[in-house]
């Protein structure tokens, strides 16, 4: 029987959280707001775009309805993109692990916070994206993570039960999502350190000597 892996993507295919974190602080200075890298690490972690902006405006004082939200979230797109097309950086070994679990059978999906247009690229230019199933971009919800509705949706799409399948993380929103999901999670330690990660049935570094058979499945 088919088994499928879902997979976070921010930190768990591309390690470009400084991008993103560099990407916001750029923007937001666009509205006179100044945040820091520590307190983007410390408050911001896990967000989806939506979520950081709508979360500074109010400390603003902001309006933060749907047209306001929009816009900054395209002009973060922006740096975004320029910057990822200049320092792209995959996690290590993750590319050979899609590759083999791929060609093992293993069924792939993307659940991540992350725009569409900036995942696309991304696997694009790691020519990762024929191995992907299903993506679950932060269009196709209505809430981000810890709420498990992204990883319900994927799992849903690939018609597996919850026991057939297992979830890359490497945030703690992510392994709370995963947790209310009812899926199991291996998390990678690029985000946090190893041990912030109590409740993880794994904890890899990335994913460098490592194949999918080891991850941790309910049904083995």
């Amino acid at each position: 029987m088919t088994s499928g892996i879902l997979f976070d993507f921010n930190g768990v295919i591309v390690d470009d959280e400084p991008q993103h974190c560099d990407a916001l602080i750029a923007t937001l200075t666009q509205y006179g707001y100044t945040l820091d890298r520590d307190t983007y690490y410390r408050e911001y972690l896990g967000f989806d775009d939506r979520e950081c902006f709508r979360f500074t405006f109010e400390r603003m004082g902001r309006p933060a309805d749907e047209p306001a939200l929009q816009e900054a979230i395209a002009r973060k797109h922006v740096e975004y993109e320029r910057s990822i097309r200049a320092t792209m950086r995959l996690v290590p070994g993750v590319a050979d692990f899609i590759e083999n679990a791929a060609l093992d059978g293993f069924q792939l999906a993307i659940v991540s916070g992350a725009l569409r247009s900036e995942i696309d690229l991304v696997l694009q230019l790691a020519g990762l994206r024929p191995h992907f199933a299903e993506i679950i971009a932060a269009e196709d919800v209505g809430a981000c993570k810890p709420d498990p509705q992204g990883y319900n949706r994927a799992r849903q799409k690939l018609d597996l039960l919850p026991k057939r399948c297992v979830v890359v993380e490497d945030s703690i929103p992510g392994l709370t999502a995963a947790r209310a999901a009812g899926l199991r999670c291996a998390m990678l330690a690029t985000s946090y350190p190893v041990d912030a990660f109590g409740d993880a049935d794994l904890v890899w570094r990335d994913f460098v000597g490592h194949d999918a058979t080891e991850l941790p499945w309910a049904h083995v």
